[in-house]
């Protein structure tokens, strides 16, 4: 033991070493604090670092032992200790690493934190700075393209015709940003429009595209459009048991794992997300305790696979009638509802006036901000309740929900006949800044990155869509339940009324509450589904 703590002694004595260094009172007072990070081991959990920066850690409210016989600090693979406890530094390179600091008695080792471990020293990654980083720039961009796009798919020349009839509009205004992004024009990482548009333009849009809606004609669009959104959540449930199975027999490694790394783990945060939202997969995060370091491969599976897919439904919604064909839909209700609203635009409608507009916008952000005020203390209220992990302790559920109540109850006023003055117009505007904004925060080159995980989540999505096609195919349901009922799991409610607005404006608010519905769903089918792939993962 002497000899251990003497050997331990003479590597403090050192200056330097693996880039930590132990410092005694003296040296503290001769460095310059302004030029280090400084963190309190007992407080920390996890820091983030740039290679370089100066790590200053101290234990002035640490719970330490009275007696002990040595310190052994731990970082990266190296060890220094001394007699005393002394704060330290660290010079933090290009690595992921735990920092650990024992007090040892006899031949125990006593970590001064009550868990296993310290905590973790993560490198930051700064991303790449785009050529236009200004969102005040990007902003222009998006509607310079989003511009392009709807000026060319009016030209009658055969060339843009043939052109749009392969690929629609709306997929086009969802792919251009996405490739402006994954080429560094402009960049996600630097851009909040996204945030705006979704806590601003989606809830004004779902309120002016269901304000000229006639109420009873959404309710008489009949069971199957739950029956299609309860399949979809079905598909999801099953589909990531299938695919583990699936690369059971291929490539075991890609879906094993053991302890916290096991790869269920992580896809039960897939399908919290995939049924639901973000609070459902942040809950099966919390749930399963899957390791934070491999999260972000799930994200990358998650954000490219349902994106390819929104891609392949706006896609089909410009080739409904096919669909429909060889489904042998019964589309009655829906073309009935398509056409009450536009027989109810062409009676009121009228050359629109400054006046109207205000009103239009004063009603719209009006609500919105209603939506947000109430919002935001109904999530506080649920999340005291019921914990953080509940989908309703997210804000932009509720935003989500009061805003479309709010405009299905607008359609039952005098309001109603700003519909004439272009209310859903303006609200399709709004949709598909919404759209361009999604797309910047797709990276194209991202599907290359984890390959195999990628192709797994792809096998998931796929069971998912054979699934719905099949029942769809059986209950003879339109394609528009089939796509709206899949993002309404898939995409939630920031992408379902998207997909329902490319079929006709007055769908859109069909896609927003079919999504309530995947939010109140998501955390139990996510729970289903992970058992499912516990059972049985290799």
């Amino acid at each position: 033991m002497k000899l251990r703590i003497l050997f331990f002694a003479l590597l403090s004595s050192l200056p330097m070493f693996g880039q930590m260094r132990l410092l005694d009172s003296v040296e503290v007072n001769k460095i310059n604090l302004e030029e280090y990070l400084i963190v309190n081991y007992s407080q920390t959990e996890e820091i983030e670092v740039v290679p370089g920066q100066k790590v200053f850690i101290d234990f002035t409210l640490s719970d330490v032992p009275r007696v002990y016989d040595s310190v052994i600090y731990e970082w990266g693979g190296v060890r220094l200790g001394s007699k005393e406890l002394v704060p330290f530094e660290i010079v933090a390179d290009d690595n992921e690493n735990s920092v650990s600091v024992y007090v040892t008695k006899g031949k125990k080792e006593v970590n001064l934190r009550s868990g296993a471990k310290g905590f973790d020293l993560k490198q930051k990654v700064t991303p790449n700075e785009p050529w236009f980083s200004s969102d005040k720039l990007v902003f222009g961009i998006l509607t310079v393209l989003l511009a392009l796009v709807f000026y060319t798919s009016s030209l009658q020349n055969k060339f843009w015709k043939k052109f749009y009839m392969i690929v629609p509009s709306l997929l086009l205004c969802y792919l251009l940003p996405a490739l402006f992004n994954s080429l560094g024009i402009i960049s996600k990482d630097y851009s909040s429009l996204y945030n705006v548009a979704k806590d601003y333009l989606l809830p004004a849009a779902l309120i002016l595209m269901t304000i000229g809606i006639d109420f009873k004609a959404v309710v008489n669009l009949g069971p199957k459009a739950i029956i299609m959104f309860l399949t979809a959540t079905v598909g999801i449930i099953l589909g990531g048991p299938v695919a583990i199975l699936v690369f059971s027999w291929i490539d075991p490694s890609v879906v094993g794992g053991d302890g916290y790394d096991a790869a269920w783990r992580g896809f039960s945060t897939l399908a919290g997300s995939w049924i639901g939202g973000g609070a459902n997969q942040a809950a099966m995060l919390e749930t399963y305790k899957y390791n934070p370091d491999l999260y972000g491969k799930m994200v990358t599976v998650d954000i490219v696979v349902a994106n390819l897919w929104m891609a392949f439904l706006l896609w089909g919604a410009a080739r409904t009638e096919k669909f429909d064909k060889w489904l042998k839909a019964d589309t009655s209700s829906i073309e009935e509802l398509k056409q009450k609203v536009s027989n109810y635009q062409l009676s009121i409608a009228r050359n629109p006036s400054l006046t109207d507009y205000m009103v239009i916008l004063g009603v719209a952000f009006g609500i919105v901000s209603v939506s947000h005020f109430f919002g935001e203390d109904l999530a506080i209220f649920f999340e005291n309740s019921f914990g953080p992990e509940s989908p309703f302790a997210s804000s932009f559920f509720w935003l989500v929900v009061i805003s479309t109540t709010g405009g299905l109850l607008l359609s039952l006023t005098k309001l109603r006949s700003y519909e004439g003055a272009g209310a859903s117009k303006l609200g399709s505007v709004f949709i598909y800044i919404l759209v361009a904004t999604i797309g910047m925060k797709m990276e194209l080159h991202e599907a290359i990155k984890e390959p195999m995980l990628i192709v797994v989540g792809i096998v998931w999505m796929l069971v998912h869509v054979g699934i719905l096609f099949l029942v769809g195919k059986l209950i003879r349901a339109p394609f528009f339940f089939i796509a709206v009922g899949s993002k309404a799991n898939v995409g939630g409610a920031a992408s379902a009324p998207i997909v329902a607005a490319a079929f006709h404006p007055s769908l859109a608010s069909v896609g927003a509450i079919l999504a309530v519905l995947g939010y109140a769903l998501g955390t139990y089918g996510a729970i289903i589904s992970a058992e499912l792939m516990r059972f049985v993962a290799p």
